[in-house]
């Protein structure tokens, strides 16, 4: 028995999500002509999106500096540890000023010095190329432009996607509920723009809505994902005593200002590490801080940026952060723990947003364009977002006008596994966080597969349901994965292996059963 809506409404173009990659997608889409209805789970509040909270900036080569887009993606490529697909990297690199000049032209403004944009340097670059906004509220500016642009745009709030509906051959829409019930929005195209997946874990920098929507939709409609066991723990999450959350980041860019990761008796804790130091690429500096707090037993490590002139206009963020956690960064070190952060892996795409599935797009932290690999490099989400977004939005326009306006059959009602989200929380945090290995995974596969099943028709029910699905593909790749990589760490290979550089997809089969297809080894 089919599902019977009580709203239905037709659009050209669906996309999921309000961040910087949903919303620039958007306003492409709207702008090549084409009607656009843009849906959020959450309500419009500032703060209700990842971009929001970008503290650091957008990596960009600008011309007439000492940079160079071969630089910019050899510093890329190296982050990430072999994953990466080269020809995608140059492809989205290559045009970041170009995206970063049309969001000026939107209204963004980015700190300056001596009429040029002032440039910072973060983990893993090799140059000066990070513009940034209100010292280190970058997110908080491109969100606000975004906003500002897309406020004529068909946004509906408190609108929950539930499944992606298609036929045999392409896309035709999208099931959501809303608080008058569930509905259904007939259109070629739909865009994942959901975000990531940081609320797997008890402790995130991501918001509330960060629950895996977009990996779920994408296995429940038959398309991969891949390079999914690579969660970037950002290195210096504040630590203020609580353990559940969202927590706020301090930002790698006051490491490129030159303060310093200390233990509780002062002691480096990146010296003979890494030959970039503090500066080392994340997943490096974030399994160093695992390491020493394993070592020592001590619930956090230290960022002192005391020699850091005008800290407080500099990082006004951080600053607020800190003294509300009651620390003084001006004149106290800052406590720190890495926290879930960035998902470099996720839907598989090109570098234009367009899956295997025709009509169905995704960008932003929710898509695997072969950009990140096996870790994210500083500041190049908002890049990617941009880039990728404005090209998804004007793909997912152009297919929507040559396959016309599908009528989408209603599917019948969804069940699916459900774990309740702290137990979920709690095993993912043990069993596959900074570092994993096979004991602890195989007691998260076992936990994971006795989720009880529940019909999805809510807020709540969805998000449980994605996390749990998710978590279930995080756990079969990791498995898969027998060495160290990235930000992927096995305890019992903790080195890289040559035959293992490679993608794994992971994919749902008919069955629900979670399978991750392992390519050949390289030879």
């Amino acid at each position: 028995m089919s599902i019977q809506p009580v709203w239905q409404q037709r659009a050209d173009v669906v996309v999921i999500g309000t961040g910087v990659a949903g919303l620039a997608a958007a306003l492409a889409a709207h702008r090549a002509g084409r009607s656009v209805v843009v849906l959020s789970k959450a309500d419009r509040r500032p703060g209700m999106t990842a971009t929001h909270y970008a503290q650091g900036g957008i990596a960009v080569v600008l011309p007439e500096t000492d940079d160079s887009v071969e630089a910019h993606v050899a510093d890329t490529l190296t982050a990430g540890a072999g994953l990466c697909d080269a020809d995608a990297v140059t492809s989205i690199v290559a045009d970041g000023y170009r995206a970063v000049v049309e969001l000026v032209s939107d209204g963004a403004q980015f700190d300056q010095t001596a009429g040029r944009w002032a440039l910072t340097r973060e983990g893993g670059h090799s140059r000066r190329r990070i513009v940034h906004a209100g010292g280190d509220a970058t997110g908080a500016e491109v969100q606000r432009v975004l906003d500002h642009a897309a406020a004529a745009l068909d946004i509906r709030t408190d609108h929950v996607a539930l499944r992606v509906l298609h036929d045999e051959v392409a896309v035709t829409g999208v099931l959501a509920a809303n608080p008058d019930g569930i509905g259904v929005v007939h259109a070629p195209s739909v865009i994942l723009a959901t975000g990531g997946l940081g609320h797997l874990y008890s402790a995130t920098t991501n918001p509330d809505g960060s629950t895996g929507d977009g990996v779920a939709l994408a296995l429940w409609a038959g398309v991969a994902v891949s390079d999914i066991e690579f969660i970037q723990f950002h290195p210096t999450m504040l630590f203020d005593g609580h353990t559940g959350g969202r927590r706020p980041l301090v930002t790698e860019a006051i490491r490129g200002e030159g303060a310093v990761l200390l233990d509780r008796q002062g002691n480096s804790i990146t010296a003979g590490v890494h030959p970039m130091g503090d500066l080392a690429p994340r997943d490096v500096v974030a399994a160093a801080i695992d390491a020493r707090l394993r070592a020592t037993g001590d619930p956090c490590v230290y960022l002192d940026a005391r020699n850091i002139v005008d800290f407080e206009n500099r990082f006004p963020t951080v600053t607020a952060a800190c003294r509300a956690a009651g620390i003084d960064p001006v004149r106290q070190p800052i406590a720190v723990v890495p926290g879930a952060h960035y998902s470099c892996g996720g839907v598989v795409t090109d570098v234009y947003g367009q899956t295997e599935l025709p009509g169905l797009f995704a960008a932003g932290e929710v898509a695997r364009t072969g950009m990140h690999g096996a870790n994210r490099l500083a500041s190049n989400s908002l890049l990617e977002g941009l880039v990728v977004g404005g090209r998804a939005g004007r793909a997912a326009a152009a297919h929507a006008a040559v396959a016309g306006r599908p009528l989408a059959a209603l599917p019948p009602p969804a069940c699916h596994p459900a774990l309740a989200r702290a137990d979920l929380q709690l095993a993912m945090s043990r069993d596959a966080s900074v570092v994993r290995d096979a004991v602890g995974l195989d007691r998260l596969a076992g936990g994971l597969s006795a989720a009880p099943v529940r019909n999805v028709v809510r807020r709540a029910d969805l998000e449980d349901a994605a996390l749990t699905l998710t978590a279930r593909a995080v756990a079969a790749a990791a498995v898969a994965r027998e060495e160290s990589r990235g930000c992927h760490h096995r305890a019992e290979y903790p080195d890289a292996d040559p035959a293992q550089a490679r993608s794994i997809v992971v994919r749902l089969d008919e069955d629900d059963t979670v399978h991750a297809e392992v390519p050949a080894a390289v030879c």
